[in-house]
């Protein structure tokens, strides 16, 4: 497989101490959660009766792996009450509600704030707090569409843009942003002794990802359409060609010295002047594409195998974990059966490490009753044993309030 397992427990990282409250929601809220858990940040995953909208298996939900759940029902009476026991205790909370939902379960940032002053609250959204759209429905698409991010992805100028799956948006407008956020207002609240809001909206990760091609675009070296420009297809040695077999082989030869050694291992020596004439790129692309076509994505690679043409072979999800680059770096860890990317970044002091599987819906109520001394997440009937007390920086924990509607 070229995976390494890894069975480790003990909580490590550089976050190692860090109490994060998830309020259970899709897609970049629980991504977002899970990049503090693999850095070592102890994540209460607060799930609600009846599971996630997407209906995923809990067992293999890997976006829940090393954090912990407990099961709360936000609309009945102490459920509010003991999330804001877990909210005083707490240096960081993610919700992805729309705007308002939060405040109306009375679990908003002044209800959170007012238990925690120092609480960084994290807010998830497509739209973000405000602006016409913000309570209105829409999903990654959507908010990569009017970002014009969607617009310049795509190697046909005259086709369909394409549809980036949903990590363009979710994911890194979205899940990376709110991690920068919340870890940078973090950093403010243990200076200063003060929480505040980070708004997170895919809009405006999605927009800032392209601060680069905007600038191009102001400078002139950007055409305002897909498919035609040097990083989105329309570059003759930017680009993808299939092979003999159906495989596909990625090419990213830019630089002349890189292109001079791609042209030569490719046998295309007498196109490689077109490379500078933009006029002959349509008769270069032609050229590479037919080369490319005469031998199997096994044999191309050997060719450009350990060499500085900046050619790859396009592998599958399956495939990945035993390329041998990626297996000798341990990219990809196997935990319980489960084949998974590793934690990343890595760190030399402080590494993260896949720690435990996806967690269970209400697995943990006991366990972090005891660590995070809420005694109302004790489940009936379940051993209690003494409650350590919370951390001595955590702010202290008036009486519960009452849980209000959504």
């Amino acid at each position: 497989m070229g995976t390494r397992s890894t069975t480790q427990t003990e909580r490590t990282g550089p976050l190692s101490g860090v109490r994060v409250v998830e309020l259970a929601g899709i897609g970049p809220g629980p991504f977002a959660a899970m990049l503090l858990a693999d850095l070592g940040a102890d994540v209460v995953r607060v799930d609600r009766p009846g599971g996630a909208a997407l209906g995923i298996d809990p067992a293999h939900d890997l976006t829940n792996r090393n954090k912990r759940s407990v099961v709360l029902d936000l609309k009945a009476d102490g459920g509010t009450g003991t999330v804001l026991d877990l909210v005083a205790r707490a240096d960081i909370l993610i919700e992805g509600y729309r705007p308002g939902v939060a405040e109306r379960l009375g679990l908003g940032p002044d209800a959170c704030l007012a238990r925690n002053p120092r609480l960084v609250y994290g807010r998830m959204t497509g739209w973000g707090q405000d602006g016409p759209l913000a309570k209105a429905a829409g999903h990654d698409i959507a908010y990569l569409a009017v970002t014009g991010t969607l617009g310049m992805i795509g190697p046909d100028p005259d086709g369909p843009p394409t549809v980036p799956a949903n990590l363009v948006g979710d994911y890194a407008g979205g899940s990376l942003y709110l991690v920068i956020g919340v870890l940078a207002a973090l950093q403010h609240a243990r200076t200063h002794g003060e929480g505040q809001i980070v708004d997170a909206a895919i809009v405006d990760g999605a927009a800032h990802l392209a601060t680069m091609i905007h600038g191009m675009l102001a400078a002139g070296s950007w055409q305002d359409r897909r498919g035609v420009n040097l990083l989105d297809g329309g570059c003759p040695f930017y680009g993808v060609y299939e092979t003999s077999d159906g495989g596909f082989m990625a090419v990213g030869a830019l630089e002349q010295q890189f292109y001079d050694e791609f042209v030569r291992l490719l046998g295309i020596e007498e196109a490689a002047p077109a490379r500078r004439d933009l006029a002959r790129w349509d008769e270069l692309r032609a050229a590479v594409a037919a080369r490319f076509r005469t031998r199997t994505r096994a044999e191309w690679t050997g060719v450009f195998e350990g060499t500085d043409a900046c050619v790859a072979p396009v592998l599958s999800m399956r495939e990945a974990p035993a390329h041998p680059h990626l297996a000798a770096r341990g990219t990809f860890v196997e935990h319980g059966g489960l084949v998974q990317p590793a934690p990343a970044p890595r760190f030399s002091a402080t590494p993260g490490a896949v720690r435990t599987g996806p967690a269970r819906p209400g697995a943990d109520a006991d366990e972090v009753a005891r660590d995070w001394a809420v005694p109302a997440l004790h489940t009936p009937d379940a051993p209690h044993t003494p409650d350590t007390p919370p951390s001595p920086d955590a702010p202290p924990s008036p009486d519960a309030q009452e849980s209000k509607n959504a």
